[in-house]
């Protein structure tokens, strides 16, 4: 097979043998096509820690996804640098659907306007899907935070500049740049304390080493129902339907709203076969009873559609946070 190839491309230049070559390559050269995929375990990079929304709602896909496909489907935890070691890793990975990055916004649509130098591309991944959305929402620690409300707290925070601790799940990370944009609108500040993700932030906001936190619902609303977060408002533009008397930020910041979002992507060059196959199955993934419910109980909206809707999304992400980072001055090494 060695010396297969250069003759057939040689042969090629003989118009009399093209047709027979050209069908060599489709029996010999072709790559497998979305018809064989996926025929052997499919990874998941997932680049926040466990415990956390980013990975909680890509598990739940992927263990439907294995019973379909037959084939086990993990998940892999590669945490470090707001998400751009995992997302460097799959970025480098073989174009052939079986590494995937299952992610929130910051190594798809953020970090490339915060860092000066990353490893890989983020605008050359090919979206496959947005599986979810989960507001943001504002919790403090109620033995540190007395305030019951976002004008309560922005008063206390006006007598305690730069003073109050607050937790995100990294430097880039949405939770960061929500933090930011509250002070940028809300004209405070805030002593910022980065954690590897949400799980060990929350531990540290629910411990009292830190005061205040801009996290998704989708793990900390069981700390709140259980006493241990006071939930002060969400980053949703209206209220939710399942906590209406849960105030939103804008109310107070009009034009506030940060929600985080959990997309899959494939390696740069994953031929469209792939990346259509993967689409359609965890659209059907995301239209099952049982999956609908579990995402529920996160505070996840689904999202799902055509790569087409993903994609632009994601483009207009980009733009999105972009202006937050320029209009609040944030820069990174």
């Amino acid at each position: 097979m060695h010396g297969f190839m250069p003759a057939l491309l040689a042969a090629c230049r003989r118009p009399q043998l093209r047709p027979l070559v050209l069908a060599l390559f489709a029996l010999f050269g072709a790559p497998a096509s979305a018809a064989d995929y996926p025929n052997r375990a499919v990874k998941i990079v997932v680049p926040f820690p466990a415990g956390g929304t980013a990975d909680a709602i890509p598990r739940i896909v992927a263990d439907w996804l294995s019973r379909k496909w037959g084939q086990p489907v993990v998940i892999e935890n590669r945490t470090g640098a707001a998400g751009n070691i995992g997302a460097e890793q799959v970025f480098h990975s073989a174009p052939d659907g079986y590494t995937l990055l299952a992610s929130p916004p910051p190594p798809l649509v953020i970090n490339h306007n915060l860092y000066p130098k990353l490893g890989f591309d983020p605008t050359k991944f090919e979206p496959v899907i947005v599986m979810a959305q989960v507001p943001n929402a504002l919790m403090v620690n109620p033995d540190s935070i007395k305030a019951s409300s976002v004008p309560g707290l922005i008063a206390f925070l006006k007598g305690n500049s730069d003073k109050t601790l607050c937790a995100t799940q990294g430097n880039g990370t949405t939770s960061h740049l929500t933090s930011e944009l509250f002070q940028l609108k809300a004209k405070v500040k805030l002593r910022h304390v980065p954690y590897r993700g949400s799980a060990p932030a929350l531990q540290g906001l629910v411990a009292g080493d830190v005061d205040v936190m801009f996290d998704n619902l989708g793990v900390s609303l069981a700390l709140v129902q259980a006493g241990k977060l006071k939930l002060l408002a969400v980053a949703s533009s209206e209220r939710l339907p399942t906590l209406p008397n849960v105030p939103t930020i804008s109310e107070t910041l009009p034009g506030f709203e940060a929600v985080a979002w959990y997309g899959i992507v494939a390696p740069p060059k994953t031929p469209k076969e792939i990346v259509d196959k993967i689409n359609a199955d965890v659209n059907e993934a995301l239209r099952q009873p049982e999956i609908r419910n579990q995402l529920k109980k996160l505070s996840a909206e689904i999202f799902g559609g055509p790569v087409d809707k993903s994609s632009a999304y994601m483009r207009a992400e980009i733009d999105r946070w972009a202006a937050v980072i320029k209009s609040a001055n944030i820069e990174l090494q």
